[in-house]
């Protein structure tokens, strides 16, 4: 690789990996944040706005990107980022901290778009799988160093560091950025397209609010969802009509073909596995199992170890047999990982559950960087970072909304053990501390409750990703790259 690319690729690196510790950090001094804030009942809104915005900003900076250069809306993006990081650390309320996290995530968005564009750009497809690969580990690394390096800033300092420290690294990356990458583009009076982007964010709005927001209050709440679906079709038909007449749409159809549309629905559909993973594994291994979370951490790293692993390979992968055929060997090992899950009970050995890991990190990895790098291939330069930005977009809808629909099976079926043992009244809320009209939960009954309820979870990460293989089946034969 270019030497002379190192300053790029750490810029790049350093982008992910704020966005991606932020994640991190931000979950682990979240019970610090609302109890000095005094607002325990606002703690999902301070990850769903940030999901939500990052996901609503993902298409439009795709076409940003393709009309003022990736160089500068990317650093635009980081900027953003920052700027939000630093309201979010002066916080004096709980409702001032979701406000700034919903700016935080608009900067995000650029970061997960704009730097997989970039990549395209720049890199050569054996390059590309291990930067891709490299940025996608950012993430396993950053799962490690967050809770440490957060609980080190809390205690010695105080929460409000947790968003100052990403300051000076984020400046240090746009610096990196901005005199690192060259770029040549038409210079063009732009028109925006202002009606398909507050279209567009509207209809995703309305949809995320069917999972992301409580509907028991609501005496009808099937009507609700119905209600919230035809909204949400119609949005999308005035998307549709208004994208066709455009003058430089968002989404331009014509980066839509066969292929495209079945990478987009596989890779929606993996990184809701993967979200589901990410988040459930570690408290198998935490309230399941009964590791502190320290180990249940250090247990998460074979997955990332293996998805690096696979980036150094997968170039010469793509080259010899083609993304269709690396695609689908990388879902069936991810479906593989998904049946050997199913296997953990409440004693198994911490050392089959680091394999199941690194297995489960190949195909997570395998299926990443390669529908990554057929969506950068299916464009021309011009339409490129719309065309990444589309399939961000569909993996953030992804990780949204299967997070907010595994937390409800989870939840569900955990009340369905006690109904079924003949015992009443037992939900998450109270699953460890029971109204006084119940006797305490035994230990066990807790960690079989658990136990049964993440079955049930591992059973829908095995039809998903059945359902993943079948579409990837279902792709067009694809030419072999020839470049190395």
């Amino acid at each position: 690789m270019n030497i002379r690319k190192t300053p790029l690729i750490l810029s790049l690196m350093l982008a992910m990996f704020l966005a991606a510790v932020e994640g991190t950090i931000v979950t682990m001094a979240t019970p610090t944040i609302a109890r000095d804030l005094q607002g325990f009942e606002f703690i999902s809104l301070v990850f769903s706005v940030y999901l939500l915005t990052s996901a609503l900003s993902t298409p439009a900076y795709g076409k940003l990107a393709d009309l003022y250069g990736r160089k500068n809306i990317l650093s635009i993006g980081i900027i953003i980022f920052l700027a939000g990081s630093f309201l979010c650390g002066l916080a004096q309320s709980m409702v001032m901290l979701i406000v700034f996290r919903a700016i935080q995530g608009l900067g995000a968005g650029a970061i997960f778009t704009v730097s997989f564009t970039i990549i395209g750009d720049v890199f050569s497809l054996a390059e590309r799988a291990k930067i891709q690969g490299a940025l996608s580990t950012v993430w396993g690394i950053a799962s490690l160093v967050g809770p440490f390096f957060g609980g080190f800033l809390i205690d010695v300092l105080s929460w409000h560091w947790i968003f100052f420290i990403n300051i000076p690294f984020g400046l240090l990356s746009v610096i990196l950025l901005q005199s690192s990458l060259k770029e040549t583009f038409a210079k063009k009076k732009p028109s925006i397209d202002y009606a398909g982007t507050l279209t567009l964010s509207l209809a995703i709005v309305v949809f995320l609010s069917i999972f992301l927001f409580d509907r028991s209050t609501s005496p009808y709440p099937s009507l609700w969802v119905a209600g919230l679906l035809l909204l949400t079709f119609f949005l999308l038909y005035a998307f549709y009509k208004i994208e066709k007449k455009a003058a430089e749409p968002i989404i331009p159809f014509a980066i839509f073909t066969r292929t495209t549309i079945l990478v987009n629905l596989i890779s929606f559909l993996i990184y809701a596995v993967l979200m589901g993973v990410n988040v459930y594994l570690p408290i198998y291994l935490q309230n399941i199992l009964g590791y502190r979370p320290t180990a249940a951490g250090l247990a998460m790293l074979p997955m990332s170890v293996s998805w690096l692993i696979v980036s150094f390979i997968l170039g010469r992968l793509l080259v010899r047999y083609g993304g269709k055929n690396v695609i689908l060997a990388s879902n069936a090992v991810l479906l593989l990982s998904t049946l050997l899950l199913f296997t953990l009970g409440i004693d198994t050995p911490l050392p089959i559950i680091l394999v199941y890991g690194f297995i489960m990190g190949i195909g997570f990895g395998g299926a990443s960087a390669a529908l990554t790098i057929i969506v950068q291939d299916s464009a021309e330069y011009s339409q490129r970072g719309a065309a990444v930005g589309t399939n961000s977009l569909l993996r953030t809808l992804g990780q949204t909304i299967g997070i907010s629909v595994f937390g409800t099976i989870f939840n569900l079926y955990i009340t369905k053990y006690f109904t079924r043992q003949g015992i009443e009244g037992i939900n998450p809320g109270n699953l460890y501390q029971p109204d006084l009209s119940h006797t305490a939960l035994a230990a066990e009954q807790i960690t079989l409750s658990l136990n049964s309820s993440m079955h049930v979870l591992f059973t829908a990460f095995i039809i998903i990703t059945l359902l993943s293989m079948i579409l990837a089946m279902t792709m067009p034969g694809m030419k072999k790259e020839k470049q190395a």
